[in-house]
């Protein structure tokens, strides 16, 4: 098969939702669909002893909530498709905002009780600002949720997306009865438990028909006419260059558990997603079709194997054929690698790849090289922009509960902060070390896996700051600046890049700061140089 053909059949995608409203179970089924396993594990039922594929850290099992970003692939039809998994909880939105970065379009989930909830807006704004194609899955049809019409209103208002459905849900809760497929044009009959099977569709050229009543009863019939209607006058006709564009959003209904609506949803995406889009460098844009290999790391995951200490830093494919013992260059180090064994994922299970298209995730075994953000190519001297750094919102000292494992309690601590499971840093004045983090729950995740993977057992203490700030003055060498180091000095730490942060106490900090040293800027985000 050409170079050109393998790009076009590659679809990489994310998908993005709040805590709970099905993401984990929906990429199991879609992995169903592509024969890849054959009976999917819900995660939360006790029935299943399974659990679900995508979820393979101990802290996911036991709590039942993905914590890391998971990478799977099977082949669909003819199409290869890439899935990143990540994580809904708000305390992990960081490692989900960097696999952003690495997809080329979004399915995002939505619970019908809960509707549009917070982290979702979040997510769907970083999604807008990069102009990310986005396709809707309104999930858990099966229970009693919001009316459609009220929920793509909401979507529509709260994420300030423009949707038109592709799918329509016949009843709901109690009463639904299946799904009409605007987009193909059939009906899909709900039968109740088919979490197994995968059902049939019956084809529905005319809603017309009086076969219609026969299959789903007069009054539902009537109204499914009623409505199709009405979405025909309300929503624009479904127009894949304005999808592409960011411009308009497809919705789909259906029940990731009991696996309905999940072929449907499957079937239009294969056609209508994009294939890998081209992405900015920091020199020049570099497009999927260009021979010469160039990639960047999005995510790096310590321990994916608990008996051996290895590493991963999981490439995203811009460009070019990334081929197995091929001297690459680490534009950041300026230093040629070569990979004896690039894997390619299925959740827990890897295997080795001799050739990677563009499109493609590969994981690289690192011995510490890899930093989050850095770019390989085949020589050309450039970087991939848009990884930043957010700043966290706890601070917390950390101290060593173990002195004769000092060194391992250092080296965790370094491997976690590289992977990004939060930011490490240095206070000046003292050495002393704060980790700042997203969010709450990660501290215990710091904790569970320095013990676990390291031997090295830690304890925290609050640190006050209340934001960190990344500092750039204008001169480094006026007196201004001088100042606000000597006054600040308590405040200042460095990051692991080396570069200077001021750990504010308050919101008002920040702001008699800006005002008091006006050639000193502050910034939320660091860019990765």
């Amino acid at each position: 098969m050409s170079f050109l053909k393998e790009i076009q059949r590659r679809r990489t995608f994310g998908i993005i939702s709040h805590p709970d409203a099905g993401k984990t179970t929906l990429t199991e089924k879609l992995l169903l669909f592509g024969g890849a396993i054959q009976e999917a594990g819900a995660v939360k039922s006790n029935k299943i002893k399974k659990g679900a594929t995508s979820d393979f850290m101990e802290i996911e099992r036991q709590r039942g909530i993905s914590v890391a970003t998971s990478v799977l692939a099977f082949n669909y039809k003819d199409k290869k498709i890439n899935i990143l998994d990540t994580p809904g909880h708000k305390d992990f939105a960081e490692d989900t905002f960097r696999t952003l970065t690495a997809v080329d379009s979004v399915i995002v989930v939505i619970d019908v009780a809960k509707g549009v909830e917070e982290q979702t807006e979040k997510l769907v704004e970083v999604c807008r600002m990069r102009n990310i194609p986005m396709i809707v899955f309104i999930n858990k049809l099966d229970r009693e949720g919001k009316d459609a019409f009220d929920l793509m209103d909401e979507v529509e208002k709260k994420l300030g997306l423009h949707v038109t459905p592709l799918s329509f849900p016949i009843g709901m809760g109690y009463d639904f009865q299946g799904i009409y497929n605007i987009w193909e044009k059939n009906i899909n009959i709900f039968e109740g438990d088919s979490r197994k099977n995968i059902e049939e569709t019956i084809a529905f050229e005319d809603v017309n028909s009086p076969e219609l009543e026969n299959i789903i009863g007069e009054k539902p019939a009537n109204r499914l006419r009623e409505e199709l209607e009405l979405i025909s006058e309300v929503y624009p006709p479904f127009d894949r260059e304005a999808y592409l564009k960011g411009d308009l959003q497809p919705v789909f209904f259906g029940s990731a558990l009991n696996n309905f609506g999940v072929r449907e949803l499957l079937d239009c995406f294969i056609e209508i997603a994009p294939s890998p889009r081209p992405k900015d460098s920091d020199t020049r844009e570099v497009k999927p079709e260009e021979e010469k290999f160039s990639g960047f790391v999005f995510k790096i995951h310590a321990n994916m194997d608990p008996k051996h200490r290895d590493r991963l830093a999981f490439i995203k494919i811009v460009s070019g054929t990334f081929e197995r013992n091929k001297p690459y260059l680490h534009v950041r180090l300026g230093k040629n690698l070569k990979f004896s064994s690039p894997n390619a994922f299925f959740a827990e299970k890897k295997e080795i790849v001799d050739i990677s298209y563009p499109g493609d995730i590969v994981g690289l075994h690192d011995t510490g090289n890899f930093k989050i953000g850095d770019t390989l190519t085949e020589g050309e001297q450039m970087s991939f922009k848009g990884i930043p750094s957010f700043s966290p919102e706890h601070f917390r000292y950390i101290n060593n509960a173990d002195p004769l494992k000092s060194k391992q309690l250092e080296k965790g601590v370094d491997q976690l902060m590289d992977e990004g499971v939060a930011q490490l840093f240095t206070l000046e004045m003292n050495g002393r070390k704060v980790i700042g983090t997203v969010g709450a729950l990660q501290y215990e995740v710091i904790q569970y896996r320095l013990e676990h993977e390291y031997g090295a057992k830690c304890t925290y203490e609050n640190f006050p700051a209340y934001k960190a700030c990344w500092v750039k003055p204008e001169d480094p060498k006026n007196e201004e600046f001088a100042e606000f180091k000597r006054i600040k000095q308590k405040f200042l730490a460095k990051d692991k890049y080396g570069q200077l942060v001021f750990l504010a106490d308050s919101d008002f900090s920040i702001q008699m700061t800006q005002s008091k040293y006006p050639s000193v800027k502050l910034f939320f985000t660091s860019e990765f140089e």
